[in-house]
């Protein structure tokens, strides 16, 4: 069970390392944007290659960041039935849903994607536009690896669901032998007979 709660808090540093380093990501938009507007409206000008920019840090922070917020529930989940559950409960839904759903479209994107982006890699594909930014075929490579790391902190979740029913069953096997030797009654020694000599003994000392 330490290892399943290892390999879990390493998988989650790792996502959460990448969307505390993603945060400057949505900064660095945000100011680009900015100016953008601002050379526009006050002077006139733009800039392909600045939006570009923008589109390429909002495309980097949003498909690397779906394992951080898998990681923080920042993902859009019904939990209406979810929340009234036990813990016990809520590992088997969150390993089924991992198992059952989460991985099979990681799977299914990952491979999905994994020609769309060698296309691009084998043209070297650059922005349609004469001022744009070139590598355009590394933002498509981000679609495989978004899906790796939505995996990777889907196994995480995985590892931390099988760790609870594993606490979950041991404490109950446990309950139940105590449980048991509770209700069990203790084996009575038979009495021990006393020795013929002795009870003729005591027939002759009552007579």
């Amino acid at each position: 069970m330490m290892f399943l709660l290892r390999a879990a808090g390493a998988l989650d540093r790792f996502a959460g390392g990448c969307g505390r380093f993603l945060g400057w990501f949505t900064l660095a938009m945000v100011v680009i944007q900015s100016l953008v507007v601002a050379m526009r409206y006050g002077f006139d000008g733009g800039s392909l290659a600045m939006q570009d920019a923008v589109a390429y840090l909002h495309g980097a922070a949003l498909m690397l960041g779906l394992a951080y917020a898998l990681q923080s529930g920042a993902h859009v989940r019904v939990d209406v039935v979810y929340r009234r559950l036990s813990p016990r409960g809520k590992a088997w839904v969150d390993a089924v849903g991992c198992l059952i759903f989460l991985l099979p479209l990681c799977v299914f994107i990952g491979y999905g994607s994994l020609q769309f982006a060698a296309s691009s890699w084998a043209v070297q594909e650059t922005s349609n536009s004469a001022d744009g930014l070139g590598g355009v075929y590394l933002l498509k490579s981000l679609i495989p690896l978004a899906a790796a790391t939505l995996a990777l902190q889907g196994l995480s979740q995985l590892a931390r669901a099988l760790h609870t029913l594993m606490q979950a069953e041991s404490s109950d096997n446990f309950s139940n032998i105590v449980t048991t030797a509770a209700e069990t009654p203790a084996k009575r020694e038979p009495e021990q007979q006393p020795h013929p000599l002795v009870r003729e003994a005591a027939g002759e000392a009552s007579a």
